[in-house]
């Protein structure tokens, strides 16, 4: 897995790494990710109609409710892209408007290809100027983990990071997943492992008590002895963590399933959040008592 971009190419300033930039925002708003899921049933609920419009404006009521209370959210690309052109049009403008308010945004794309079209994703997401840009992707590593080099070395050269799937709690993951090597590793141990070399090689010259710019996707609700064999004490990056809320876990769950890596977790909530709109009072309320209850205990 490449960690850094050419030592050899010239940047007339360094971008701020992604994973400071995380760790920061964290430090001051806690860990909670907020999804956003503009799913046809929650906009009918919204009262917004089932197009584009309604996308954008239940996307942009999002990242005004999360703005300034929570460290990130997550722009589930999937649904803006089912309305085509106007509806990555909408994604655009929510993005845009993260940018604008100071508030990191992840972009769930699940992207994971080879050679010339891996790169082209990266140049979609992961590069100033597009459009599209996010301050992180998901990225699935199971076309091999070294097809997510081009992009990851992409990633940290413009500041930016990436969370690798390695074990979700959907029920046909285990057949990949905890599937082992010839070696007897499990595959998503394994990715585990790359994600943790990388970076370690980034913060041996990065900001210290940064994090590192690559993540790790786990599920909340998968089973703490799965999660305990795959050795996240040493991956010092962001686990991202589906499945908090709607999905069934809480906030006593994570010191249990992550245990020493739980410091790095991010709960992600999405359904639970998003169905106390469209208020905006109503919903800036629900962001904050969610993102409390994930706050560490002093």
């Amino acid at each position: 897995m490449t960690q850094t971009p050419d030592p050899s190419a010239e940047a007339v300033e360094r971008p701020i790494a992604y994973g400071a930039r995380l760790a920061r925002a964290v430090a001051e708003h806690g860990p909670l990710c907020v999804g956003i899921d503009p799913h046809p049933s929650l906009l009918t609920a919204w009262g917004l109609s089932l197009d584009a419009d309604g996308l954008e404006r239940c996307g942009r009521a999002m990242v005004e409710a999360a703005a300034g209370r929570v460290a990130l959210v997550k722009p589930q690309s999937a649904f803006f892209e089912a309305f085509g052109s106007a509806g990555i049009r909408a994604l655009e403008r929510v993005l845009a408007d993260c940018r604008q308010a100071g508030l990191l945004s992840l972009l769930d794309v699940k992207r994971g290809d080879i050679g010339s079209t891996m790169d082209a994703y990266a140049a979609a997401y992961l590069t100033d100027g597009s459009a599209l840009a996010a301050d992180a992707v998901t990225l699935s590593p199971y076309l091999g983990i070294g097809s997510l080099d081009g992009a990851i070395a992409t990633a940290l050269g413009s500041g930016r990071g990436v969370y690798v799937l390695a074990a979700t709690s959907n029920p046909e993951a285990a057949d990949v997943q905890r599937a082992r090597h010839l070696d007897g590793v499990a595959v998503a141990q394994a990715v585990v492992a790359a994600v943790s070399r990388a970076n370690a090689e980034e913060l041996a010259t990065g900001e210290p008590g940064a994090w590192g710019s690559l993540g790790l996707v786990i599920g909340a609700t998968i089973p703490a002895e799965t999660v305990a064999a795959l050795d996240l004490g040493v991956v010092s990056g962001p686990v991202l963590a589906p499945g908090i809320g709607a999905q069934g876990a809480g906030p006593d769950d994570l010191p249990r399933v992550f245990g020493a890596a739980a410091r790095f977790v991010l709960p992600s909530s999405s359904r639970a959040v998003m169905a106390t709109g469209p208020d905006p009072a109503t919903l800036a309320a629900a962001v904050e008592r969610t993102a409390a209850e994930y706050r560490p205990r002093t």
